[in-house]
């Protein structure tokens, strides 16, 4: 019987980038596996040069609660070193355009079948070896990442994914009126992700992954 353990991700800013590339930082419209394997890492004071295989093996599910607004920051800096090496004092100004989602609010659920790797998860989400951010260093969540298991049966249920996230109430104020839109690692997706860790985040490989979106009435099964 599969396991989920669910997490919230709110803060004033996010980025969850999955196609950057050198001065132009973009973001996903809702978390990638690989910023959310990195932040499970982080809670757990893995290094960069450690086996994050169990976490990236575990099936992940988003809930889009509130999109945000999705916002560009135009940068200009002078003075830069190249990948080379080289400066060039007051010349070759760097041009970057970097992408945010302000004021979003995400479910997120991870599902396996090891109740206790998911409790340990829990447990390093409510007392963190290292500092927890959404995508990006500058951005710290609003509120708690982890759910209590003490007084909130949201953090972990004996439920596959889809009927966890589906379950759950919302992590912010909503309007259950209007559909709600969920992103899940599914065989059947129609999108790829290039968002899979294949490798440790010192050598930074990944591979594609599909996701089924699905937009339903909050509370309805679609699976």
């Amino acid at each position: 019987m599969p396991h989920t353990l669910r997490i919230r991700l709110v803060g004033p800013l996010q980025s969850w980038g999955t196609r950057s590339r050198f001065d132009n930082r973009d973001t996903e419209e809702a978390p990638s596996k690989s910023g959310v394997v990195g932040l499970l890492a982080s809670a757990l004071g893995r290094s960069r040069e450690e086996s994050v295989a169990d976490l990236a093996d575990l099936r992940m599910g988003v809930r889009i609660d509130r999109p945000g607004t999705r916002m560009t920051d135009y940068h200009t800096a002078l003075n830069v070193v190249s990948s080379e090496g080289k400066l060039n004092p007051g010349r070759d100004t760097v041009v970057s355009q970097r992408d945010y989602l302000a004021d979003a609010a995400f479910l997120v659920g991870l599902e396996g079948e090891d109740p206790q790797l998911l409790l340990k998860l829990q447990s390093a989400l409510q007392d963190p070896h290292w500092p927890l951010f959404l995508g990006r260093k500058a951005f710290p969540p609003s509120l708690p990442v982890a759910f209590s298991a003490e007084h909130d049966p949201s953090a972990m249920c004996e439920a596959s994914l889809e009927e966890a996230l589906v379950a759950t109430p919302p992590v912010v104020d909503v309007d259950l009126k209007k559909p709600v839109t969920y992103l899940v690692e599914r065989a059947d997706g129609e999108q790829e992700w290039m968002d899979q860790p294949a490798s440790d985040f010192r050598s930074r490989s990944f591979r594609l992954r599909r996701v089924k979106v699905v937009t339903a009435p909050w509370g309805e099964r679609w699976f």
